[in-house]
This record gives structure tokens, C-alpha cells and sequence, in this order.
């Protein structure tokens, strides 16, 4: 079996489509599908059902999927060890971050990293923590700077580098701006536009209301931190931002309540980190505000 064909199988599955897939692997769908049917012809079975624009795993597909995983983190593991031998940082650096880390946290890291280390093949992907949380425990990417879940994952090394201090916030209009102080059991008469309740966040979030025994209003939210932002900004109820992002288009509203996230670095207890991730993690470090 050839490596570019468990890739662009891989491709496939994840992202459903042909057509998906060859953009994510900047291939023409022709080679995509090429690559699959040489594939489905080596092992003499149907990998995928087409049905229209439908395309699913068949049991043999499905059975492929974890082996295909395995084979590729092998081989990049076994690469990454030889580079690691040698001390050359090179090669492709897989990294995961959110939308809203990759926006007001990384550019200045990101810049010097690339004019210090020029030979590194940047793989960056933009997804919410938690969808990146999962992909590094199944060791699909190397590692991913992200909202730190409140429990460390078994399979997990997760490092703390940022402190995350949020704020309770509204628009200039709104009702909740003209009181000088505003307790909990007070914002919760008003509708809140928040980050979905499964996301950290939206858990931290919830979790402090909920020792006060107070339920939330929440009839609109989003995971989009930028998004939830302007929809305050134009007076649809309260949320709760980093301080980072606060500036005249909101109000902070003074709470008795201290709330903060932590944003930090994860990579899989069993997958040695290439040199190239060892130079940008020790980079991070050197912006932590966290001791």
C-alpha cells in the first residue's frame, strides 16, 4: 500500500467527500480518486459507498480507518526520530489552535518562529479546543494550543501557558450597563449569548452559576468569541469575553466573581515531539504569563 493512498483515504473518510479531500490535500478530485481505487484494488474490496454526493465507509473502510491511522503515525514517528537524531529542526509541524487564540495570541509567535526557523513546513489548523482536544488524543496532529480542558485527558501532557482573564459584558444601551454593581443572581434575569455549553468555556461559565444554584438564559450562542462580541455590541444581551478583547464597543459590568480560563499546549504522553515542535513550544513558553 502506498502512503499517498492512506492519506488521501483518510482524507476522504474525514471529510465525506471527494472533492473536500482533494482541496485538503491540494490534489484534483481525478487524483483522490485515483488514489482510493488503487487503493480499493490492492486490497480487493469496496472501501467507500457512493451514493449521489453521499459517500460513506463500508465495514471494510471503517476496519481500515484506525490500521491507516497507525501506519502514518508510524512512519511520521520514525521520520521525527530520525530528525531528532540529528538535530535538524525541519520537516512538517502539525498544530491545532482555536479561531480565537490564532487571532490575538499566536501572530507575533508564529512570525518569529517562521524567520527563526525558515526550513519548518507550518501545518495549521483552526478548529474549536475541543474538536482539537480529541484529534491530538488520537494522535492525529502533533499538538495544539488551545483552551485547557478543566481535567487533564489520560493520554494527554498538557501544559498551562497563558492565565485567560475574562469579563462580564454588555453594549453602552443595554439595562445591566447603568448599575454600577451587578451580582449573578441579576444577570441571570437577562438572556446571555455565550459559547455552546459543551465547549470549556461555556462549562466554566455555567459551572459558576450553578453553585449559586441559578439556571441561564441562553437563547443564541456561538463558539466565534469575535462573533459574540458584536452581537453584544448591538445590545442583545451579556456575555463573557477575555479582557484581551475588551474595548470601547462594550462595557464591563463589575461582578463579585472572578473568572478565568487557562489556554496552554497539548501533545500525546506517547508521541515524541519533533525538534521542530521542541523550538516552538520552548517559544510559547517564552510569552507564558503563568509560572
Amino acid at each position: 500500500m502506498e502512503l499517498d493512498s492512506l492519506k488521501a483515504f483518510l482524507a476522504v473518510s474525514d471529510c465525506g467527500s471527494f472533492s473536500h479531500a482533494a482541496d485538503r490535500l491540494h490534489l484534483t478530485q481525478p487524483a483522490v480518486s485515483k488514489r482510493i481505487a488503487l487503493l480499493e484494488h490492492q486490497l480487493g474490496c469496496r472501501l467507500f459507498d457512493r451514493i449521489g454526493r453521499t459517500v460513506t465507509l463500508t465495514d471494510s473502510g471503517e476496519a481500515l480507518v484506525r490500521r491507516a491511522q497507525m501506519i502514518l503515525q508510524q512512519v511520521e514517528d520514525t521520520e521525527r526520530a530520525i530528525r531528532n537524531l540529528t538535530g535538524q529542526i525541519g520537516g512538517r509541524l502539525s498544530i491545532a489552535t482555536s479561531h480565537h487564540i490564532g487571532l490575538w495570541r499566536l501572530p507575533a509567535v508564529l512570525r518569529t518562529y517562521i524567520e527563526a526557523h525558515p526550513e519548518v513546513s507550518l501545518d495549521l489548523h483552526f478548529m474549536d479546543s475541543e474538536v482539537a482536544h480529541e484529534r491530538i488524543v488520537q494522535g492525529e496532529l502533533e499538538m495544539a494550543i488551545i483552551t485547557l480542558a478543566p481535567v487533564t485527558h489520560e493520554r494527554l501532557i498538557a501544559e498551562p501557558i497563558w492565565r485567560d482573564e475574562l469579563a462580564f459584558v454588555c453594549a453602552a444601551r443595554h439595562e445591566l450597563a447603568a448599575r454600577r454593581t451587578v451580582s449573578l443572581a441579576e444577570l441571570a434575569r437577562y438572556p446571555a449569548i455565550l459559547p455552546d455549553m459543551t465547549t470549556f468555556t461555556g462549562r466554566i461559565v455555567k459551572g459558576m452559576f450553578e453553585q449559586e444554584d441559578l439556571k441561564l438564559i441562553t437563547g443564541m450562542s456561538t463558539n466565534y468569541l469575535e462573533t459574540i462580541k458584536m452581537l453584544i455590541g448591538v445590545g442583545l444581551g451579556w456575555s463573557v469575553l477575555p479582557k484581551t478583547m475588551i474595548d470601547d464597543d462594550v462595557v464591563v459590568l463589575e461582578i463579585d466573581a472572578h473568572i478565568e480560563r487557562t489556554l496552554g499546549v497539548i501533545h500525546h504522553v506517547n508521541r515524541t515531539l519533533s525538534n521542530a515542535g521542541e523550538a516552538f513550544l520552548e517559544m510559547l513558553r517564552s510569552t507564558a504569563n503563568i509560572s
